[in-house]
């Protein structure tokens, strides 16, 4: 592949890409939760909860898909294993399954989580002038903060 010329310095483009793959790993995690949940939800709520965790893992699919071929249009390699997602996730794996309405808690932390990854990954894109990926990354923190607040509504 040739040099990478798009007005970002290499540092830079290192350094949002760790924040990137940092929210890659966070997204792919919830995930995985959000689907594990749909499978395994049960009691009055299983209708409307399992519709609802299988719109969040759709928009989740979607989601670590953009942020990962944005770390590799910054030139950098997206992380893509399990292990890899372990090391750099700040979302705690979940053992077993917890009735619902815990499930709502544990998506709702998730989701909060992810947002103060975005905070976290936000200024380096912002102070190197990635308008690219601050766009994105304001996009993701948005879509989790609505997220938040209309599963926090449910508890």
């Amino acid at each position: 592949m040739s040099e990478i010329d798009i007005g970002i310095s290499s540092q830079d483009r290192a350094t949002i890409a760790l924040g990137l793959k940092r929210l890659l790993a966070d997204s792919y995690t919830l995930y995985l939760q959000t689907h594990n949940f749909h499978w395994n939800v049960t009691g009055p709520q299983f209708r409307e909860l399992h519709l609802m965790f299988e719109e969040h893992y759709t928009e989740l699919a979607t989601a670590v898909d953009e942020i990962a071929e944005r770390i590799r249009t910054l030139g950098e390699v997206a992380p893509g294993t399990y292990k890899a997602f372990s090391a750099l996730s700040s979302i705690p794996e979940i053992d077993g399954v917890p009735e619902a309405s815990e499930m709502v808690r544990i998506l709702n932390r998730g989701h909060e989580q992810v947002v103060k990854t975005c905070r976290e990954a936000l200024g380096p894109a912002q102070e190197a002038g990635d308008e690219s990926s601050a766009a994105l990354i304001s996009d993701r923190m948005r879509i989790h903060e609505k997220t938040a607040w209309m599963l926090r509504a449910m508890l």
